[in-house]
């Protein structure tokens, strides 16, 4: 009987906090039918936001790829002093507010800021421009693939790689051959999160990026504006393209993870 109450207050849970809203979502984007949403999709300022936003994502994703990877492997593979603050640090981003995360960057890479302004002086800009919400994408969503890789890392213990290098491997065939394929699907996992988490990131990128139209406007930023003024199809429209792509992006990974193991 207590199982039985428990997944009913799961269900209700979830009904009223994801499904509903999402549902809502959906149903009011296609309340018109889908003529209106096409068009919605295919302005020019819908069309940027789309390529900013895609921009931002992927870039993201492989900054942090690479460092989830690497920091995955010094937390759980070596030792040396300063390795609990590491650690410590890699989670820092859970618990402070996106919007403290872009004021932080406009205070080290703004235009007035010592080192922003010495990189202005050199055509560099990173406030109010792309290489701004990049980084504040990043630092939103660092955690993901480094938690995600950590404890298979751990699970998998050094027995394999020791072995290969007994065989005369080198840290790179070894890394390529025994510790990738071992991970491939963690790493897939922290990646798809990333990438989701970097699709719907505001808080940060709201603040870096100066919200331009047609500049600097992600689809976030974009659903905000339409909103804002009294657009709903488009705000709509692009709020269910956001949700259909963090969703579909899941369910691939969800059916082709079967297939991989069965070769």
């Amino acid at each position: 009987m207590t199982r039985y109450a428990l997944r009913s207050i799961a269900l209700v849970y979830l009904l009223f906090l994801l499904v509903l809203p999402v549902g809502l979502i959906c149903w009011t984007t296609f309340a018109d039918g889908i003529g209106p949403v096409v068009d919605a999709l295919t302005t020019p300022s819908a069309l940027h936001a789309f390529a900013v936003t895609a921009q931002v994502a992927v870039l993201s994703v492989v900054a942090n790829t690479l460092f989830g990877v690497g920091a995955a492997l010094l937390l759980v593979r070596h030792s040396f002093p300063g390795k609990r603050v590491l650690n410590m640090l890699v989670d820092l981003p859970i618990a402070v507010s996106p919007v403290v995360v872009g004021l932080a960057l406009i205070l080290v890479y703004g235009r007035f800021a010592p080192f922003g302004g010495w990189l202005a002086d050199r055509g560099i800009d990173v406030i109010f421009s792309l290489p701004g919400m990049v980084l504040a994408t990043v630092f939103v969503s660092l955690p993901l693939v480094v938690r995600a890789v950590t404890p298979v890392l751990e699970e998998i213990g050094t027995e394999q790689e020791q072995a290969a290098r007994t065989l005369g491997a080198g840290p790179w065939q070894t890394f390529r051959r025994i510790t990738l394929p071992a991970v491939r699907w963690a790493l897939a996992y922290g990646m798809v999160l990333a990438l989701a988490r970097s699709l719907g990131e505001y808080g940060a990128v709201a603040v870096v990026s100066g919200r331009i139209k047609d500049q600097t406007q992600t689809l976030t930023l974009f659903v905000e504006e339409r909103f804002q003024n009294f657009d709903q199809q488009s705000a709509y429209a692009a709020a269910f393209a956001m949700a259909a792509i963090a969703i579909l992006t899941l369910l691939v990974t969800t059916l082709l993870r079967p297939r991989e193991d069965a070769r």
